[in-house]
């Protein structure tokens, strides 16, 4: 069952996505997907290089930025920003839960200068809480400091 989740009206984000998943994007308008698992990173996932042919022959852009279980770099956050600049649709990012995806998505916001607040509403409605972030988030952003 394909689980996208709004985090605003630009960037959707979705644990692992299946072949049955890429055509549902296309449908609903996503331009780019942005693949935030590293390849083999369990044994049931699907290849990332299958699902971005799948999502090219959809006409849909494709990038790459793993995000492993030991955090974010920098680098990781300039590459959002630099898609997220060039982009003229709707992004889709994805991982094993969704989870790093939106930790990505707040990060690269925060940094952007999006309030804090702002951005923890928007991951708590689509069911993600970054409170294990708030930190980073304090650190890159702004709004109220942390209590």
């Amino acid at each position: 069952m394909t689980d996208f989740r709004q985090l605003n009206e630009q960037f959707w984000v979705s644990p692992q996505l299946r072949a049955q998943d890429i055509p549902f994007a296309a449908e609903r308008g996503i331009t780019l997907i942005v693949n935030n698992r590293p390849e083999g990173e369990s044994s049931d996932q699907v290849s990332g290089d299958v699902l971005a042919q799948m999502a090219a022959a959809a006409g849909i852009r494709w990038l790459d930025i793993p995000v492993t279980h030991s955090g974010f770099a920098e680098g990781q956050l300039d590459s959002l920003q630099e898609a997220l600049e060039d982009q003229q649709g709707v992004v889709l990012a994805y991982c094993r839960s969704g989870t790093r995806s939106t930790y990505l998505w707040a990060l690269t916001m925060a940094r952007l200068g999006k309030e804090r607040a702002e951005l923890a509403r928007a991951a708590s409605a689509a069911g993600y809480d970054l409170a294990p972030i708030a930190p980073l988030l304090a650190r890159l952003g702004k709004g109220e400091p942390e209590a």
